[in-house]
């Protein structure tokens, strides 16, 4: 005890030096280690949504983009489809669709457009309010309440593609209706609306004053029996209300706006192994994939990559101890007088391998301490850290 008595007492006297040691020790132990648990959860929560996300309809081009983009709501934007992929799917009698519509954000939270059927199909639960019903609304992920600080009746601004939009495409101003449950998913950092909103915010659809009740005469470019055109004054509605929610109106064919991608749900798995064949066998721009074989070829690709991890991981921290032990003997250079000294005392050379010895010791049971800390962290955020980070 008296060894590791006068160990700590050294170690506290050379406080920086002790405390660079112990860090380099437990990054060698934690690193690879929270590697492991993060890579383990992110797998995880991929092949679970993909799991339950039986086949996606989309563009034909990068499966892994359609997927990412619709399962996860990532910035890699597919080939958009329209909503005549939702009516063929229909028409089969084999599936139920669900349309998606990821196109924008707001304050960097995904704007996910799609139906009520989707909440239902990923068992999402409301914590407060009630679901969208009307244009404008708009419900928002866990995640995105708690970052942005935001409750039912707050709003919220979908974010320009452009700081200086030519289209003519306004930032629109949501109106939060309800705030879902933790899920640990993509859906928690997502921002719900009606795929009606989401073709508001793309411009599709628009509102503007009433040009023939109205008394502004400095908007009406010309006035006919029949048909009245405004200029380029006409006020464009950024947010939606029930006063002004009537004037609101699509441009064009239903069958026409477009998705993202479609989540199809089969009946039963023959009925998706039917549809699927539908989709090989005639010439068309569609693709109908199953997200777990894409999601199973990315985590090849994981595996691979973190085989490659391991193995610089291994190589640097082989190389820190290296490091480490040329600094425990410089530092026995540099003690030779202390050594002297105690020696002088009347202290064995034993005594004086068990004091180096004590201070070895207590650096890596200090290090284990602060591992085993930072590792039980990581373990518990581990769903939130992937989806924050990784997804």
């Amino acid at each position: 005890m008296n060894s590791f008595y006068l160990a700590w007492q050294y170690l506290k006297f050379n406080r920086s030096r002790s405390l660079v040691i112990l860090a380099c020790i437990t990054i060698i132990g934690v690193l690879p280690l929270s590697l492991e648990i993060l890579l383990k959860e992110s797998e995880r929560q991929l092949a679970l949504r993909a799991e339950t996300s039986p086949l996606l309809l989309g563009m034909k081009g990068s499966a892994l983009d359609l997927v990412m983009n619709s399962l996860y709501f990532s910035d890699e934007m597919p080939e958009p489809i329209t909503m005549a992929a939702v009516e063929d799917v229909v028409d089969s009698g084999l599936a139920g669709p669900i349309p998606l519509h990821v196109m924008f954000e707001a304050r960097d939270f995904p704007i996910v457009g799609t139906s009520l059927d989707y909440f239902s199909f990923r068992q999402l639960g409301l914590a407060e309010g009630e679901m969208f019903a009307m244009l404008g609304q708009c419900v928002i992920g866990a995640e995105v309440a708690k970052r942005l600080k935001l409750g039912v009746g707050d709003s919220l601004v979908s974010s320009p593609e452009t700081m200086f939009d030519i289209a003519g495409v306004y930032p629109l101003k949501m109106h939060i209706t309800g705030i879902l449950g933790p899920d640990h998913s993509a859906d928690d950092r997502a921002v719900f609306v009606d795929v009606k909103t989401a073709w508001v915010i793309q411009g599709l659809a628009h509102g503007h004053q009433d040009l023939v009740r109205t008394n502004d005469s400095t908007v009406i470019l010309k006035r006919e029996e029949k048909n009245v055109t405004a200029n380029a004054k006409l006020l464009q509605y950024t947010e939606i209300t029930k006063k002004n929610i009537g004037s609101f109106h699509l441009h064009g064919e239903l069958s026409s706006f477009p998705l993202t991608a479609v989540l199809v749900i089969p009946h039963d798995e023959k009925s998706g192994t039917i549809l699927r064949g539908r989709y090989l066998e005639r010439e068309t721009a569609l693709q109908l994939v199953r997200p777990r074989d894409v999601v199973d070829t990315l985590l090849a690709t994981i595996f691979r990559i973190r085989n490659v991890l391991d193995a610089v991981i291994l190589l640097v921290g082989a190389t820190t101890l290296l490091a480490l032990a040329l600094v425990f003997t410089l530092s026995l250079r540099l003690r030779e007088k202390e050594i002297e000294v105690i020696s002088k005392l009347g202290c064995s050379r034993t005594t004086t391998a068990k004091l180096l010895s004590a201070e070895i010791v207590l650096l890596l049971i200090g290090s284990s301490l602060v591992s085993a800390t930072v590792l039980a962290a990581v373990r518990h955020y581990d769903q939130v850290l992937v989806t924050n980070m990784f997804i």
